[in-house]
């Protein structure tokens, strides 16, 4: 990082407008950076709101095209970022004092991976859907870890794990408006296994099969959870990406429980009450 660029503060203006993005378009890592302290918080919206920013180019991309144009935006607007010299974007100012050079492959990584959000073809297999949730939500996990200043190697693998499985939960949350957009984020040896195939699906077809694959999406994700959460306690400074879990577990064990209905998350207050508990009595 350039001298004198990391630890400046960011602006009031921006600060607002990254913790407005967030609370608005990615509630559950909004809530889960109150427990955070306020000093970092600002660094934390700012991470989180380019993650918006991201998730906003490809859905907002009527064409493939245009989401690249957009996205290579992006890859220049952190150039500008790491150099010291962020581009006139209230999220591009915000994250030029908030970043270390241990975030740069995380972030990068996540504009790559995104692009696989703009055109229709499935993942090849789990594998490659996790790569992708690891890729785009894991990595953001471990980001807001590094903002905060842990570095133990366990704890942000744990961290990520989380942010994965929550990524894969997101997916399926989403489900119903991807397909609308032409998008299918299951496994198509999945889909092939259950007896259709992409087409058929984006057709609107075999809503049986979806269910089958959206379920055993469900039973990996919490799978992962279950692994982040084995072994040794995390430190509470690690609350503010670990506790993703607690609000995944919820929603997959209620889309277990629905099917392929959509999963509409509990009401706010309701989360920020188990969110409380599971950081009072240390279950994340």
């Amino acid at each position: 990082m350039p001298e004198g660029t990391r630890g400046l503060p960011i602006s009031p203006d921006d600060a607002a407008y990254c913790e407005r993005e967030v609370r608005a378009h990615d509630p559950d890592r909004w809530l889960t950076a109150l427990f955070a302290p306020d000093a970092a918080r600002p660094r934390l919206h700012a991470l989180l709101a380019f993650g918006v920013e991201l998730s906003r180019t490809v859905d907002a991309a009527s064409q493939p095209m245009l989401g690249e144009i957009r996205l290579q935006w992006w890859r220049e607007a952190l150039e500008g970022v790491f150099a010291g010299s962020p581009r006139a974007h209230p999220v591009a100012r915000a994250l030029a004092p908030s970043v270390t050079a241990e975030m740069r492959p995380l972030l990068d990584g996540m504009i790559e991976a995104r692009a696989a959000d703009l055109y229709e073809t499935p993942p090849a297999d789990i594998a490659a859907l996790e790569a992708y949730a690891d890729a785009v939500h894991g990595a953001l996990s471990e980001a807001v870890l590094l903002a905060l200043g842990l570095s133990a190697p366990d704890v942000l693998a744990r961290a990520r794990r989380v942010g994965t499985a929550w990524g894969l939960g997101d997916l399926l949350k989403r489900l119903s408006a991807m397909l609308a957009r032409r998008r299918l984020p299951l496994p198509a040896d999945w889909l092939a296994e259950a007896g259709t195939d992409p087409d058929r699906v984006l057709a609107g077809l075999d809503a049986d099969a979806v269910r089958l694959a959206s379920d055993r999406l469900a039973v990996v994700a919490l799978r992962r959870l279950a692994e982040a959460r084995a072994g040794a306690r995390m430190p509470r400074a690690a609350y503010p990406a670990l506790l993703l879990a607690r609000l995944a577990s919820r929603d997959l064990a209620r889309w277990r429980r629905q099917g392929a209905a959509p999963v509409l998350p509990v009401a706010m207050p309701w989360r920020q009450l188990s969110l409380l508990i599971g950081a009072l009595v240390r279950r994340w």
